[in-house]
């Protein structure tokens, strides 16, 4: 796992952005797996910002995204599928028709669970997933005790889950009790991970995620078993690792073979 430390939550974006980027560059039908929530809006902001300069173009990538609220309508505002919409298909330039959302309005969930598993092995894999962490250490809607071999299934999202969230919704009573969620085994097919966390309110999640010990309390340790995991975060975010000054080194001191911005 590579921990890479930047002063600010723009900085988070802007050398998540170039990680993609490297990906992107590489791949000529490039997959792209998508987080939702705020922490990576500063990577989605860079992204247009190189976008828009014409430095880099999804018009021939594809895309999922880890997960989606069940019940909600598609078009809710909150939905993950307006969301996508909204801050990475319009302003990246993605076609529509190449990203890809589980369908939580369907009438048999495990059946919509198991069609985007086989929607991700149809289209390749995922060559590079995005990912947030919640401050109980989650990935994706994967809670606490989610086995670390889960597959895209339905989830009952945890009450301190519900209340992060609760936010984005008019009111608390509003956010949905259950998902469908890529599982961890699904994350870890992936070829690359990219993991984003700003703010001090991660700070337990990111240390327990890069140094704490592998296992289901906190699923964001599953990307301990990845071999090619970079994770992402700034001050506030690193500020309860205990090797913070080692990963500043290491990253200070990369090879120039191994930089990608």
């Amino acid at each position: 796992m590579e921990v890479i430390i930047v002063p600010t939550p723009t900085d988070v974006g802007r050398v998540a952005a170039a990680k993609i980027a490297d990906v992107v560059a590489r791949r000529a039908s490039p997959v792209i797996g998508f987080a939702t929530g705020s922490s990576p809006q500063h990577l989605y902001a860079d992204l247009h910002r190189r976008v828009e300069a014409g430095v880099i173009s999804f018009a021939t990538a594809r895309g999922f995204a880890l997960d989606e609220y069940a019940g909600i309508p598609p078009a809710h505002p909150q939905s993950y599928a307006s969301v996508i919409a909204r801050d990475v298909v319009s302003p990246l330039g993605f076609d529509p028709a190449r990203v890809h959302v589980p369908d939580g309005r369907a009438t048999d969930l495990r059946g919509a669970a198991a069609d985007y598993e086989a929607a991700i092995d149809a289209a390749g894999g995922i060559d590079i997933q995005i990912l947030g962490i919640g401050s109980n250490g989650h990935i994706g809607f994967n809670e606490p005790t989610s086995s670390l071999a889960s597959r895209t299934r339905i989830k009952t999202l945890a009450q301190r889950t519900r209340e992060d969230n609760a936010r984005f919704f008019d009111s608390p009573a509003d956010v949905p009790r259950h998902c469908i969620t890529q599982g961890l085994g699904t994350i870890l097919d992936a070829r690359e991970l990219l993991l984003v966390a700003q703010g001090e309110a991660k700070a337990d999640a990111i240390a327990a995620t890069v140094e704490g010990p592998l296992g289901a309390m906190v699923p964001g340790t599953a990307l301990q078993l990845h071999p090619h995991a970079t994770v992402v975060v700034d001050e506030a975010a690193a500020s309860k690792l205990r090797l913070s000054d080692y990963y500043r080194y290491t990253y200070s001191h990369k090879p120039a073979w191994q930089r990608f911005e």
